[in-house]
């Protein structure tokens, strides 16, 4: 895209190269010194060259490459005064660089953008009313309206098309991460899953010590597959994630997970906030539901918030074991858990008995 910006831009030098080369050629009988306009031509043809094999390089971009071009463009047009009659220039007759003094204009809109256009074409306005100091005509009022619309405009157009360019980058990208995740995705399912799936099942079978690595593997599979579907999950706008792709992977032999068919969208943070409060309740149940516990994790979308509910069938504890946990320096649930919602915004509050399991109910808001 820049680079085909600095192609117009060159292209543009040197079509008003040649118009300004017709009036100089036109009008040099009627300058006062018109060996001066010949070699004003001439300084033009020559920075045109200069210029021209310069931006075709960053290298040649550089700043002071730049201020060098619009210096030479207000010099060219200060040295009017000298070069033509004061009767042609106080009538209004063009400045000897004519419209290829834009040409610095549209370099400082393409390389700084819209605010660097702007500056410059005042910059080359400013050096024009020099030249008409006693009464500026209406060209010249009109020349200065389309340097800043060219600079202002331009150098919008410019960043909007590296902004439209960097996009489409960016969806190339996500794209080609998609197709090798899906390809990827598939050598594991004909590969690692299903041999995870046999061992699996032939552990079942066996019994004993294979019925436990079997389990373990039917964990592992079911991870995997949970692991692969996040990964599948469309891409939503910036700065949102679904809750649902964060809390299905946690499923697996002990642990279930129910969500909604539809996404569960919240704002980033908050989103996972929520998912490492489900996190730090599931670590709860490994440690102290008891080894056979068994959780369930389930996500609701409720419009204005959203609720997740982790409960388990363990041990359970008694009324004030959590006031006893944090007074003894335990403070997993109050930090890991209720901390971290009240962070993002929500709530979290815990229900428990003895012999009757726990149950953690999660709060979200969207506002």
């Amino acid at each position: 895209m820049t680079g085909q910006m600095w192609r117009v831009v060159s292209l543009y030098r040197v079509i008003t190269l040649c118009y300004a080369a017709v009036l100089i050629i036109r009008d040099h009988g009627s300058y006062s010194h018109p060996a001066g306009g010949l070699a004003a031509l001439a300084v033009m043809a020559g920075w045109t060259a200069v210029t021209v094999a310069g931006y075709r390089r960053p290298a040649g971009r550089a700043a002071w490459v730049i201020v060098a071009d619009l210096c030479v463009a207000a010099a060219l047009i200060l040295s009017t005064r000298w070069i033509d009659t004061t009767a042609r220039v106080d009538a209004g007759a063009p400045t000897i660089p004519a419209a290829w003094a834009a040409a610095p204009v549209l370099a400082c809109a393409v390389a700084g953008g819209p605010w660097a256009g702007i500056a410059s074409g005042l910059l080359i306005s400013a050096a024009d009313f020099a030249e008409h100091p006693v009464k500026p005509g209406g060209g010249t009022f009109n020349g200065t309206v389309l340097l800043l619309i060219a600079g202002g405009v331009g150098g919008y157009l410019v960043r909007l098309g590296l902004r439209a360019e960097a996009e489409i980058d960016r969806a190339a990208r996500r794209d080609a991460a998609a197709s090798e995740r899906e390809r990827i995705a598939r050598g594991i399912h004909d590969s690692v899953l299903q041999i995870l799936a046999l061992v699996s099942s032939r552990g079942s079978a066996l019994g004993g010590e294979a019925a436990e690595l079997g389990r373990l593997a039917g964990e592992q599979e079911a991870a995997l597959r949970a692991l692969l579907a996040a990964d599948s999950q469309p891409s939503f706008r910036p700065g949102l994630l679904d809750v649902r792709a964060l809390v299905e992977p946690f499923a697996n032999a002990r642990i279930t997970v129910s969500c909604p068919a539809t996404p569960v969208l919240l704002p980033a943070v908050v989103a996972t906030a929520l998912s490492g409060a489900v996190t730090a309740a599931l670590d709860n149940v490994v440690r102290h539901a008891g080894p056979e516990a068994h959780a369930w994790v389930l996500v609701e979308d409720e419009g204005r918030q959203v609720r997740v509910s982790v409960r388990d069938d363990g041990a359970g504890f008694g009324h004030g074991r959590l006031a006893e946990a944090a007074t003894e320096g335990r403070l997993g649930v109050s930090h890991s858990i209720i901390g971290r919602l009240r962070e993002a915004g929500g709530t979290a509050c815990l229900t428990s008995a003895p012999g009757q399991g726990t149950e953690v109910e999660l709060r979200v808001g969207r506002t």
